[in-house]
């Protein structure tokens, strides 16, 4: 607490970015579990519109057997049409026009939601399915691109860990509300619940901007009040060429795909043991509800010290190596309470360490690759690996929850592979450190 007070005083944006993100993952997390619910439903009815469904009919195949399959299909074909749109928004419009519109685009189809919700239209599970994970990686995404704007690297090393704590408590008090409301007021009227943390957002995002034109006067930045210009493709040419970039898309690419394999696994059990949209809505809750709770504590007690002491090496190692472990005991044994463990460890070690980890990269490269270049890789990378790694699953699945997590060791390994990378080529971006501004 003395070291958070500290932190706090030496950097007062740190109020309005610890209430960003807790606003931001608790509107999310709200979400996500009436996400979660519909992905594991087994009333293929809820989830597709009703011309697919008899068109699947008359091809002689039940819809829902694919439901996950064909949800992250359109999840990717969705981030294939957005980026472009993302990168022109960027390209053309400065820092304080862009920023608001994203927030402003996802409360108004939230509203749309609310509607589509209490009138009942056959397909809003799917469309909100894809929405949702659309919003989440976009939202989030933004938010550390702005994040990099207001802190550099020695700062990040310092507040990171606490603005991930801001952000775990609110994915920890969103699925409470969820858990708590969802009975009381119905799944459509949560979907205001989240458009209101989303307005706090945009309030904070007023308020972050002149220690973002700070900082860029304080080492010679571009002026991220003026429009970036540059081509909307511009960050798919930068990952290609940057072997940092590179890294990281293959690094996430892979994280992807440990996570999709146990998500499916997971699916699989929700939908036999808790078939009903509230009772699925509630499982998926207290899951994400431990998660958070574990995240918590790690990024409290251990995120700072090692960012600061030791570098990214053992915040993106650390958690690869835990994944490549916890295969090889589920590849053993593949009891369900494992499979659950697994993942709560999994995305615990990829919230409070790996991401912050990535993140305070962004803090050394230019405004181009850290609004651009990582909308790519955490958007369209992380769902190419959402699509690849779904349908790998439905393959293997055939052979038994085994094979399933022996396929997993190989993924695995391919994240801990990217993960080395990234530490290696990181050592040669410029360290904020040796500037005359930080002096």
């Amino acid at each position: 607490m003395h070291r958070f007070r500290a932190a706090l005083s030496d950097s007062p944006p740190l109020w309005w970015s610890l209430l960003y993100f807790f606003s931001l993952l608790c509107g999310y997390y709200v979400l996500r579990p009436v996400r979660d619910a519909m992905g594991a439903s087994g009333d293929a009815a809820t989830v597709f519109p009703r011309w697919l469904l008899a068109w699947a009919e008359g091809a002689g195949f039940a819809l829902g057997e694919y439901t996950l399959q064909i949800l992250f299909t359109g999840t990717f074909v969705a981030m294939l049409v957005l980026q472009p749109v993302y990168g022109g928004l960027v390209a053309r419009f400065p820092r304080r026009v862009f920023l608001p519109v994203v927030y402003l685009v996802f409360i108004a189809c939230l509203v749309g939601f609310y509607w589509l919700f209490h009138t009942g239209v056959s397909g809003r599970g799917g469309a909100f399915f894809i929405w949702t994970a659309v919003f989440n990686l976009f939202a989030v995404t933004v938010f550390w691109s702005f994040m990099a704007d207001v802190f550099d690297n020695q700062h990040a090393k310092l507040v990171y860990g606490y603005i991930g704590a801001g952000g775990t408590i609110g994915a920890l008090v969103g699925p409470l509300i969820t858990q708590v409301l969802v009975g009381r007021l119905g799944i459509a009227n949560l979907l205001l619940v989240s458009a209101g943390f989303l307005a706090v957002c945009l309030l904070c995002i007023l308020r972050l901007r002149p220690w973002a034109m700070r900082r860029e006067r304080l080492h010679g930045e571009a002026n991220g009040e003026q429009a970036m210009g540059g081509s909307v493709l511009a960050g798919l040419k930068l990952v290609w060429q940057r072997p940092l970039l590179r890294a990281l898309a293959v690094t996430l690419f892979f994280g992807v795909g440990v996570g999709t394999l146990l998500y499916n696994e997971q699916a699989a059990i929700v939908k036999q043991f808790y078939p009903s949209p509230e009772a699925g809505t509630r499982y998926y809750a207290t899951v994400d509800w431990a998660v958070n709770g574990l995240t918590l504590l790690i990024q409290l007690l251990l995120t700072r010290w090692l960012l600061r002491r030791y570098g990214v090496a053992p915040a993106l190692l650390g958690p690869a190596v835990a994944i490549l472990l916890g295969y090889c005991m589920l590849a053993a044994s593949p009891l369900p309470v494992l499979v659950a463990i697994v993942q709560v460890i999994t995305r615990a070690g990829e919230f409070s360490l790996a991401k912050p980890g990535r993140e305070t990269l962004y803090t050394r490269v230019d405004r181009e690759s850290r609004y651009k270049a990582k909308a790519v890789i955490d958007t369209v990378v992380y769902r190419g690996g959402d699509l690849t790694f779904v349908w790998l699953h439905k393959l293997v699945a055939v052979l038994g929850s085994s094979m399933v997590f022996a396929t997993g060791i190989f993924v695995a390994l391919g994240m801990t592979a990217g993960a080395w990378q990234v530490v290696r080529a990181q050592r040669e971006l410029p360290d904020e450190r040796n500037k005359p501004d930080e002096a």
